[in-house]
């Protein structure tokens, strides 16, 4: 059996169910990290980076957030 096949019998969890927590947790790890990167850019002295990274990390919170409001949603039902 792949990985690609799992439908729970391994991990006791449904793809669909582990995509999204796992969707959830590359987000919120996202933004984690580029906060190092914003960091780095700043100190640099290079806003256009340093912006980009801002506009990545508001994107990767926005995902983290959905992803969050979903499974509390499932896990309540």
């Amino acid at each position: 059996m792949t990985s690609s096949s799992e439908t729970g019998q391994v991990t006791g969890t449904k793809d669909k169910d582990y995509n999204l927590i796992w969707f959830t947790e590359a987000c919120l790890s996202n933004a984690l990290r580029l906060e190092a990167y914003i960091q780095d850019a700043e100190r640099d002295n290079d806003a256009e980076a340093a912006g980009l990274f801002r506009r990545a990390q508001a994107e990767s919170r926005k995902g983290g957030e959905q992803g969050k409001e979903l499974l509390r949603s499932r896990l309540s039902a």
